[in-house]
């Protein structure tokens, strides 16, 4: 299916993941609309793009910049990222969400795709599955789950065109340095200590082409509408052999285990089974651990010497 002209709204546009998937639907040949609360960094601003700016948590404001717009796809990547403010995650990522059904519920799109969260399964056992009952802990995965089931529920009763994607650990190029890998690596560059927990935890680590691959994948298919997706690598890497590759990358990396403490109850082993993507949309993740963190690491060491 060609999306050659198709319109697409990407809240959140201006973020790591919101960024990367505009930057492929340009090479589609689509017509694209970035929504955020801000305008996007220089390194991340991108040419033949509407940017709107709006709060999704304000329906009056988003209402009046949306209500005459038409668009084939909605992608919302939107939402607080600190996770530290109660009301803010909850206005973010549940009241935004309320707000942007309200907006397009009565306009005719192809799908709207909701980006959700590994955080959403909780303390269950692992690998996840899409079915599983959900025991998320966090407000950050409380609110993502509440959304989920919201958009869920108005495709059961109003057939709105909604699939659900929970992605785990993304990481790549262009991707802020308020997370682990390019914390990781820039520490390892610039020759500095490492803080970071005791490094025994398995988290699942996808590169953000593949990540981008299963969203492009999601809106070719029509079989997604009303689903979960499992997004994810498919096994979990230690933490420890990340820090180790990028040690050998670099050459150097000091880092300072156990000055991050475990949280109460916080699972060693987290990743999902991607079985579900693998049928409904023929995704797979291509691109190893190894190769990604090469060329994030690459990335990384141009834009801090160019600053």
């Amino acid at each position: 299916m060609s999306l050659i002209n198709k319109k697409f709204l990407i809240v959140g546009g201006t973020g790591f993941i919101g960024y990367s998937i505009i930057k492929k639907l340009l090479r589609q040949k689509s017509k694209v609309f970035s929504l955020s609360t801000s305008k996007p960094k220089k390194l991340r601003k991108l040419s033949n793009v509407k940017y709107l700016k709006g709060n999704i948590k304000k329906f009056s404001e988003i209402n009046k910049i949306l209500k005459n717009k038409e668009f084939d796809y909605v992608i919302n990547c939107g939402g607080y990222v600190e996770h530290v403010n109660k009301k803010e995650v909850y206005d973010s990522h549940y009241k935004g969400s309320i707000n942007l059904y309200n907006i397009f519920k009565k306009k005719k799109l192809n799908q709207f795709i909701q980006i959700g969260s590994s955080t959403e399964y909780g303390n269950v056992k692992v690998p996840h599955d899409e079915n599983y009952i959900c025991k998320p802990s966090g407000i950050y995965g409380k609110m993502k789950l509440k959304a989920t089931k919201f958009f869920l529920k108005q495709f059961r009763q109003n057939n709105f065109p909604v699939t659900i994607i929970r992605f785990y650990q993304v990481y790549g190029p262009y991707q802020d340095f308020n997370r682990f890998i390019p914390q990781l690596i820039k520490s390892s560059i610039q020759k500095k200590n490492f803080i970071t927990s005791h490094g025994n935890h398995f988290r699942d680590f996808l590169f953000i082409e593949d990540a981008v691959d299963a969203i492009i994948k999601t809106i070719k298919s029509k079989k997604t509408y009303g689903e979960i997706l499992n997004i994810g690598f498919g096994k979990g890497t230690k933490l420890k052999s990340i820090m180790n590759l990028i040690k050998k990358k670099n050459n150097f990396l000091a880092p300072m285990f156990g000055k991050i403490k475990t949280r109460t109850g916080e699972q060693l082993l987290i990743f999902p089974k991607i079985k579900k993507s693998k049928k409904l949309i023929s995704w797979y993740p291509r691109t190893s651990i190894s190769k990604g963190l090469e060329k994030t690491n690459k990335f990384y060491i141009k834009k801090l010497k160019n600053g």
